[in-house]
């Protein structure tokens, strides 16, 4: 799967395979090409930089067990990772099929 994970003002997150224009219908506009975007919206439901794994980067939410854990490369982030986001954040971001 290739393409970029658009985050909608309705809390859905959508693969985008090939986006035209500056922005695709209905989103927030902010699409998310790497780490530093994904950290902050983390970061704005109570996720914590975690950890300090040379292999890993991870987030713990101190409201819960949870874990998220993602390779340091983004160019090796796949659909199952975005799934453990959309996962614990369940509350937050639905996954569809577009």
């Amino acid at each position: 799967m290739s393409g970029v994970w658009v985050f909608k003002q309705n809390g859905v997150v959508q693969l985008v395979e090939s986006p035209t224009g500056d922005s695709v219908q209905g989103t927030t506009n902010e699409v998310v090409t790497s780490y530093n975007v994904l950290e902050r919206l983390l970061a704005s439901l109570g996720w914590e930089r975690y950890n300090d794994d040379p292999n890993l980067l991870q987030f713990h939410k101190r409201s819960s067990v949870h874990l998220i854990s993602l390779p340091k490369d983004f160019n090796k982030f796949k659909s199952m990772h975005m799934f453990d986001i959309v996962v614990k954040n369940r509350n937050m971001f639905e996954v569809r099929d577009t």
